[in-house]
């Protein structure tokens, strides 16, 4: 069943990604496969057409539209307007060598040195690091760390290429007086890890799209046992976002087809940082003998 057009028109980016994340149960699944593009693509949106949004998310532009008018726009061009004010957030000198470098692989270049393929790598991480604090929002980490600071345990999750993040989230927390237990799966034994949990304790769990089915379940059967969950994740429609107390949302970078981990673990050392502060850590830091 179609919800109805909202009463206010989002006037702001945030303000309609609020809105998509909070309709998008109920949208169809052409205009589900719109709401991800958006929610996903926003820096590009802006000089997109209507074609090639819908040839993108393998829907009729007349789609695009009905998704337009469902928030309240008169049409896409309404909608696209929303995001021309963050065009110029999103352009810099860095990104620019990154879709040079991008273009060139593309057209089949085979020529690039190890080196320009570093400085690709390099650059990108850097326009990510840009454009981390258009989705960082203050008042959420802000929860987050105190969710983290209440808590007796504290609880970890992550496969795949997210698994470098969870580790280093456990060795940063054992340097608290935190009980830290790390799910890593090890042997298929994710559900066995899951039997200590408890209602109160911290889930905090890290994936990206297409999100790994086991963190996946294993955040469900823990927000099922009463555990408050933290993700980092890339969306607020991903399957995490609605069972999370607090979604710490970050983009990465790709360059090559390969994406950067450079912005989830600075956000993961300054949920630890944050975390040391709150509890007044005395971080006395190793110290080899000089020879």
């Amino acid at each position: 069943m179609r919800s109805p057009t909202p009463n206010v028109t989002p006037a702001t980016e945030e303000a309609l990604l609020q809105a998509i994340a909070r309709d998008f149960d109920r949208l169809s699944r052409q205009l589900k496969l719109i709401a991800t593009h958006v929610e996903q693509h926003r820096a590009q949106l802006s000089i997109q057409s209507v074609q090639e949004v819908a040839q993108h998310c393998g829907v009729q532009p007349s789609a695009v539209v009905r998704f337009a008018k469902h928030f309240g726009f008169e049409g896409y061009t309404a909608l696209q307007r929303v995001f021309r004010d963050q065009l110029a957030q999103h352009i810099s000198p860095a990104r620019s060598y990154q879709t040079r470098i991008r273009q060139a692989m593309e057209s089949g270049a085979r020529d690039l040195r190890s080196a320009d393929i570093a400085q690709a790598l390099v650059e990108s991480s850097m326009a990510g690091m840009e454009e981390l604090p258009a989705t960082f929002r203050t008042q959420t980490f802000d929860d987050a760390v105190s969710l983290l600071t209440q808590a007796d345990t504290i609880w970890l999750i992550a496969s795949r290429r997210s698994y470098a993040v969870s580790t280093y989230l456990a060795y940063a927390l054992h340097h608290t007086d935190k009980q830290v237990q790390h799910i890593s799966a090890m042997g298929s034994m994710q559900d066995g890890q899951l039997r200590g949990l408890r209602a109160g304790d911290v889930m905090i769990a890290i994936s990206f799209a297409p999100y790994a089915e086991e963190t996946v379940s294993i955040v469900r059967q823990a927000h099922a046992k009463g555990a408050r969950i933290i993700s980092i994740i890339d969306s607020s429609l991903s399957p995490l976002a609605r069972l999370s107390d607090c979604v710490l949302q970050v983009q990465e970078t790709s360059v090559f087809g390969f994406r950067a981990l450079t912005n989830t673990m600075a956000v993961a050392q300054s949920l630890f940082l944050a975390l040391a502060y709150r509890l007044e850590l005395d971080y006395q830091p190793t110290r080899t003998n000089a020879v």
